[in-house]
């Protein structure tokens, strides 16, 4: 195994297997048929045409969008087709958050295919002049990827709620960071990816960030998302990145990341330029 299995792990389908998501003339997401089949059940809302997936004509404004879309999901959710909701929205849009037609559930967002957006943090501490990073295990209850391992803080970025705003709620949440801390926090770019998963397709943006703690800072989570938190040396963070499925996907693309913004990977090393590339691909 490799850092770029860890890549091609997370950047993996075929244009073939999903059809255009089209609103206002612009392609905003990917739908399988299938999902686009229950979708047609409800004609006032969306239609089929041309092999793409829209809105019907009559639905315009943002707010009228977003609750006949909500609606929908929530009969999906009751007959089957749609597994559950999640309570936060996320924005629709072919680039940038402020640029949304609407907003959608953030459960469904790969049912639909549409851009998601989350926050990855890299808490690290020096220790003997070494790096060492904090590794947190996911409960076991969780929905998605249970006994995984994670970031110090990760989370989506919902609608209505600044990325300032959003990292110091998550780092309050989900290992008790205070704000002045959290205050820190430097961010250091994006990662991109774009994967056929379960639910449909996920084209993701990551907004990083890494944030260097006191060696006496110890995490606690405070929403049951982490069962317990390690402070490992970098090596062993590494060592589990390349030879093991042990981290959640996306934070193994993060940590990548890290690893060649800090010179721990260099030119020489083994599928340097296709990894680098690899962590920026354009998305749908």
């Amino acid at each position: 195994m490799s850092y770029l299995d860890r890549i091609r792990a997370c950047n993996g389908w075929n244009p073939a297997d999903f059809m255009p998501f089209v609103v206002d003339g612009e392609p905003v997401g990917r739908v399988r048929p299938g999902f686009a089949e229950h979708l047609g059940r409800w004609p006032e809302v969306f239609r089929v045409e041309a092999g793409a997936l829209g809105l019907h004509p009559s639905l315009t404004g943002f707010e009228r969008r977003t609750q006949a879309v909500q609606q929908v999901m929530e009969h999906l959710v009751e007959q089957g087709p749609v597994s559950h909701l999640h309570g936060e929205r996320f924005p629709v849009t072919a680039s940038g958050r402020e640029q949304a037609k609407f907003l959608v559930d953030r459960a469904t967002a790969a049912y639909f295919g549409i851009r998601a957006f989350g926050q990855h943090l890299n808490g690290v501490v020096r220790k003997g002049g070494e790096w060492h990073m904090w590794v947190g295990l996911r409960s076991s209850s969780r929905r998605v990827f249970p006994g995984h391992l994670d970031h110090l803080v990760a989370g989506g970025l919902p609608w209505g709620i600044s990325l300032e705003e959003n990292l110091h709620k998550e780092c309050h949440e989900e290992a008790s960071i205070p704000a002045e801390l959290a205050r820190r926090a430097i961010p250091v770019g994006i990662v991109t990816y774009c994967k056929d998963a379960e639910r449909g397709l996920k084209p993701d943006v990551l907004y990083c960030y890494d944030l260097e703690l006191p060696e006496d800072f110890q995490p606690v989570c405070r929403d049951g998302e982490v069962e317990a938190f390690s402070l490992w040396p970098l090596d062993q963070v590494m060592e589990r990145v390349r030879e093991t499925d042990d981290f959640k996907p996306n934070c193994s693309l993060v940590i990548v990341d890290f690893l060649v913004r800090h010179g721990l990977m260099d030119p020489e090393s083994p599928d340097y330029l296709e990894i680098v590339t690899g962590l920026h691909p354009p998305l749908p």
